[in-house]
C-alpha cells in the first residue's frame, strides 16, 4: 500500500457486516471535509460495494462532531479546478453512490454538521435520517462561490423557499434537525446516540428486499427526474414489464401466499 492509498484508507474507512456495508466519513478533526484522498476513497468504496453482491444496502456517515463540512478549503484541489478539461469546463464530481451509477439503496445517517457539498450525500441518498444534534446550512456564497448543483438537487426533495433561504443566508443561519424534518430534507430525526443502531435497523429492513427488485426500481425513480411526466410513466412501465420475467417477481407473490420469507435470487444481478 502506498502512502496515497493509506491516506484514502484512513480519511474513508470501509465496512460490511453480512448484507450491509459501511461507508464512514474520517477526518473528524476537519468535520469529515472533503478532500483529495476523501474523494477517491469514496469513489472506490462505492463501485467496492457496488460490485459485491453480498451487498445489499449502504449505511454512509462520518465520525466526530460533524458529518461533511463540504470541500475542504485548505485544498484546493478538492474543488476539482486540477481535473482535466473538456471546452473550458471540467466534469462534474463524482463522490456519491448516484454519481457513479450505484443504485443499492443508501441509508445516509447525518451525525453533525452537514454544510456545502456534504448536502450533496442528503440530495442521493436512498433514505436521509439525522441525529438531532445535525445542523444543515450552506456557506457557497460567503465564500464567494456560485452553489448550483446541491440546491437544484434540495428543489426536488424540499420546498424551493427553503433552498433560497438557506443559500441566501449562508452560515448567517442554521437548519436544525427537527426544521429539516418538517421541510421532507430528512425523514427522521433520533436522539444522537441512537443515530448508528436506527441506520442498522433501517439497513436490516431494506436488505429483506429483493435486491435486484429494489435496485430496479430506485432506478426507474431517479432516472424519471430526467424525463418529463409522460416520459417518465412510459419509461418506468416499461421496466416493470421487463421484470416480469425476473425468479424474484413470481417468488414474491407465491411466498406470501404460502406465508414464509421469500428466497431471493442469490447473488442479485447487477442493475
Amino acid at each position: 500500500m502506498d502512502e496515497s492509498d493509506h491516506g484514502r484508507e484512513q480519511s474513508v474507512l470501509v465496512t460490511g457486516e453480512g448484507p450491509i456495508g459501511f461507508i464512514t466519513l474520517n477526518r473528524p478533526e476537519k468535520l469529515n471535509a472533503l478532500s483529495p484522498d476523501v474523494f477517491a476513497g469514496l469513489e472506490a468504496a462505492w463501485r467496492r460495494f457496488d460490485a459485491d453482491p453480498a451487498i445489499r444496502v449502504i449505511v454512509f456517515t462520518g465520525t466526530g462532531r460533524g458529518f461533511c463540512a463540504g470541500a475542504d478549503m485548505v485544498a484546493p484541489s478538492a474543488t476539482g479546478r486540477d481535473r482535466p478539461e473538456r471546452d473550458g469546463y471540467v466534469d462534474m464530481p463524482t463522490f456519491t453512490a448516484r454519481h457513479l451509477g450505484c443504485h443499492k439503496p443508501v441509508i445516509t445517517a447525518v451525525n453533525g454538521v452537514c454544510a456545502s457539498a456534504g448536502l450533496h450525500f442528503v440530495v442521493d441518498s436512498t433514505i436521509v435520517i439525522a441525529s438531532d444534534r445535525a445542523t444543515f446550512l450552506d456557506t457557497h456564497a460567503n465564500l464567494g462561490q456560485v452553489v448550483a448543483l446541491e440546491p437544484i438537487g434540495l428543489a426536488r426533495k424540499m420546498p424551493l423557499g427553503a433552498v433560497l433561504r438557506m443559500v441566501a443566508l449562508g452560515r448567517g443561519e442554521r437548519m436544525s434537525a427537527q426544521r429539516a424534518y418538517e421541510l421532507g430534507m430528512v425523514s427522521e430525526v433520533v436522539p444522537h446516540e441512537n443515530l448508528a443502531g436506527r441506520a442498522r435497523e433501517l439497513a436490516a429492513m431494506v436488505a429483506e428486499m429483493s435486491p435486484t427488485t429494489l435496485q430496479r426500481s430506485l432506478r426507474a425513480i431517479w432516472e424519471s427526474l430526467d424525463l418529463g411526466l409522460a416520459e417518465a410513466e412510459e419509461r418506468g412501465w416499461r421496466m416493470v414489464q421487463d421484470h416480469y420475467g425476473h425468479p424474484d417477481n413470481v417468488e414474491g407473490p407465491r411466498a406470501f401466499a404460502e406465508k414464509r420469507t421469500p428466497n431471493w435470487v442469490d447473488p442479485p444481478e447487477r442493475v
